[in-house]
């Protein structure tokens, strides 16, 4: 993997995918929950694909740099 260093707000953006699917499998069954997480899993994805194209990054080495990022920190 090459070293990336991801932008805050891609970070960002991942923390609050986690922190979405800690509401969603915790407690009871909630459908607006999953739909939370799901929803915050699409915008960070999409925004990690475009990042990545419009800096000629391997998206895959880009998407693992920043989930590491996101639960080191």
């Amino acid at each position: 993997m090459t070293d990336i260093n991801p932008p805050d707000e891609l970070v960002g953006l991942q923390r609050a995918v986690l922190a979405a699917r800690a509401e969603a499998t915790t407690g009871e069954h909630s459908a607006k929950a999953w739909t939370r997480w799901q929803k915050a899993a699409e915008e960070t994805q999409s925004a990690i694909t475009a990042y990545a194209a419009e800096r000629g990054l391997n998206r895959y080495d880009l998407e693992m740099a920043v989930k590491k990022r996101a639960a080191e920190e």
